[in-house]
Parts: structure tokens; C-alpha cells; sequence
């Protein structure tokens, strides 16, 4: 196929076999399970491309069958399975993309409400639940870490982490600031509003990776949940909020059942940032990360969402639209994301 290879991932899996056959292999547990969830991916992968491959065939096959015996009954099955086969190659194209350092990895979103007051903070609580639906719909699984609600609806600020499969890979280039045109639910004149949310975008870290951080930068809060309870979050005093005064980057948790694991959380989440930080400032050092990086710019959007008065969903880097906004609300994002990562084709 030219875009998958099965030759090099095959000549992979059995290396992988041979190791998990050695003496000692369990000694290691925790490297052991990386190897074998490692081991897993590369055979999903060949699964796929042979069903592919299986699914082709058959199609062929029944061309074949269909030319023999002259029989026109047969060519609606024949472009109903191809228009399958279609989808299932897109797919499978879209996965050679991901091939970024942490594509494979979890992610970790976080959604701001901008300006607009109450508007936008039911606007952020639509994001979440946008993606969300999304990431259910792909099999992953959704942890909410930290959940600020506003007392007027809506939220203030959430984060998520997404685990699965190239979670990160997918949701990436989903960074940047979101808007939507709608008439607001909270204007009793009915007028229409514009209203801001941003999403933040980083990859969760695995364990085996730290990063330096000098504890005098760092400020510590503990604080009492806010949110829904129990749909949300833990309602205790556990909360914590981390600080890195270098930077005025602040993480919090608060979904952990103690204290220490709340803050477990938040430096694992404060690392990614600043690794994502000195990624982008082109920096070796963390130590050389300096200012405030803490307030949303409130730049170019990179997608619209409009209600009213007609119903578009338009990514601006891609010029990709939807004319169901109520869809994509409702988690259908492949699109919008496929259409993204095939730019780099």
C-alpha cells in the first residue's frame, strides 16, 4: 500500500516476541508492561492493515462474481462495501500521520472560558462536553483533573486527561482559541453574541521521563473543590494548586482521593507544560524560562461555531466546514482533526 510498513513492523513485533521470551523478562515489572502495551500497538496495527488487505480482496472477488453472471443485483453491495473499505483506508492513512515524538501519548487538555461573561463560560462547559462525547466515541477515557464551575453557569476552566492511543496525536492541533455566534440563552432580548473559549493542548509524560524543577520556584495552595461533586469531582479539602513563579504557570488537581496524589497529578501536568514551554521558546534549559505566561492571547481563532443565523462549523487554518453545528457539538470531530493532520501529506 505504500503507506504502511507491514515489513518493518512485522521484523519490530518479532523482536518484541523475543525479548518478552528471556530470562528474567518480569524482573523489570513496570518496563515490562510498557514493552507489552509497546508489543500490543505494533499488533493492532498489522490487524488492521491485513483486514484491509482481506477486505480488498473480497471486493474484488465479488466484481469478479458479479461480471460472471451478469448480475446487476449485485452492485449496490459492491459499492456499499467499497465506500466501507474507503473509510476504513482513510483511516488507516490518517494513522501513518501520527508519527510526532509524543503523538502516541495520552493528552491533556485544558479549556479557559475568554471574554463574554456568562456566555462564555457556557460556551467552555460546551467544549468540554464536545470533547468529551469525542473521546468516548474514540474508546478513550476521560479523567477530569481539575473542574472550576462559574456561580452565574458554565465553567471558568477544566482539564482533562485523555488515555488512549494516540490521544495527543489526534487532539494536538485542536490548540487555540474557539468561537461561537449564537443567540445567547442569557440575553433576555435575544440578541446575538460572539463569545471566546481556549483549549490548551499538551502530551502526558511517562513516568520514567522528569524533569528539574527547583522546588523554590514553586508556590503550593491547597484549597477545597469546587464543582458539580461527585459527577466532576472529589468535594474535599484535598485540592491543590501549584504555582512556577518563573513562569506564573499554574496547575491544579483535584479529582484525587488525597492530598498527595492530587499533587502527584499537578507536577506531572506542571512538567509536560514546562516541557511543552521550553519545546516552543526553543529552550534546553528550564531554568532559562522566564515571564508571564499565564494569560490566554486572544488572537486568531482557529475555528467558528455558528448558530445563528445559519448553521456552520468552519475550521480557518484548513478552510474545512460542517454545516451541522449540532454534530460536531455532539463529538464529530474527525473530520475537522483529519483535516488538519493531512496538511503535513
Amino acid at each position: 500500500m505504500g503507506l504502511f510498513d507491514v515489513v518493518g513492523l512485522t521484523e519490530k513485533l518479532n523482536e518484541f516476541n523475543k525479548t518478552t521470551e528471556e530470562e528474567g523478562f518480569w524482573d523489570d515489572h513496570e518496563k515490562a508492561q510498557k514493552l507489552l502495551k509497546e508489543k500490543k500497538s505494533f499488533e493492532s496495527k498489522i490487524d488492521e492493515y491485513e483486514e484491509l488487505k482481506r477486505e480488498f480482496e473480497d471486493i474484488g472477488i465479488l466484481i469478479d462474481l458479479a461480471q460472471e453472471e451478469e448480475d446487476q443485483s449485485m452492485v449496490a453491495e459492491i459499492q456499499k462495501a467499497f465506500e466501507d473499505y474507503k473509510k476504513k483506508y482513510e483511516d488507516l492513512r490518517i494513522k501513518t500521520l501520527l508519527n510526532g515524538e509524543y503523538d502516541s501519548n495520552n493528552a491533556i487538555i485544558s479549556i479557559h472560558a475568554g471574554s463574554g461573561g456568562t456566555d462564555a463560560q457556557d460556551w467552555a462547559e460546551m467544549l468540554l462536553r464536545m470533547y468529551t462525547r469525542w473521546s468516548e466515541a474514540k474508546g478513550y477515557r476521560v479523567k477530569i483533573l481539575d473542574y472550576q464551575d462559574a456561580a452565574e453557569g458554565g465553567i471558568k476552566s477544566a482539564t482533562l486527561l485523555i488515555e488512549g492511543e494516540n490521544a495527543y496525536g489526534y487532539l494536538k492541533n485542536e490548540k487555540g482559541v474557539h468561537r461561537v455566534v449564537r443567540i445567547s440563552p442569557f440575553d433576555s432580548s435575544g440578541r446575538r453574541h460572539t463569545s471566546f473559549s481556549s483549549l490548551d493542548v499538551i502530551p502526558e509524560m511517562d513516568d520514567n521521563i522528569t524533569v528539574n524543577i527547583d522546588q523554590d520556584d514553586l508556590r503550593i495552595d491547597t484549597f477545597r473543590s469546587s464543582g458539580a461533586g461527585g459527577q466532576h469531582v472529589n468535594k474535599t479539602d484535598s485540592a491543590i494548586r501549584i504555582t512556577h513563579i518563573p513562569t506564573n504557570i499554574v496547575v491544579s488537581c483535584q479529582n484525587e482521593r488525597s492530598q498527595h496524589q492530587n499533587k502527584e497529578t499537578a507536577m506531572k501536568v506542571l512538567m509536560a507544560k514546562l516541557m511543552e514551554l521550553a519545546k516552543q521558546e526553543h529552550k534546553a534549559n528550564l531554568d532559562e524560562l522566564k515571564g508571564d505566561y499565564s494569560q490566554i492571547t486572544w488572537g486568531s481563532q482557529i475555528r467558528s461555531y455558528v448558530f445563528h443565523p445559519y448553521s456552520l462549523v468552519k475550521d480557518h487554518r484548513t478552510n474545512a466546514e460542517v454545516g451541522n453545528v449540532h454534530a460536531v457539538m455532539n463529538g464529530e470531530l474527525d473530520y475537522f482533526i483529519n483535516e488538519k493532520l493531512k496538511l503535513k501529506d
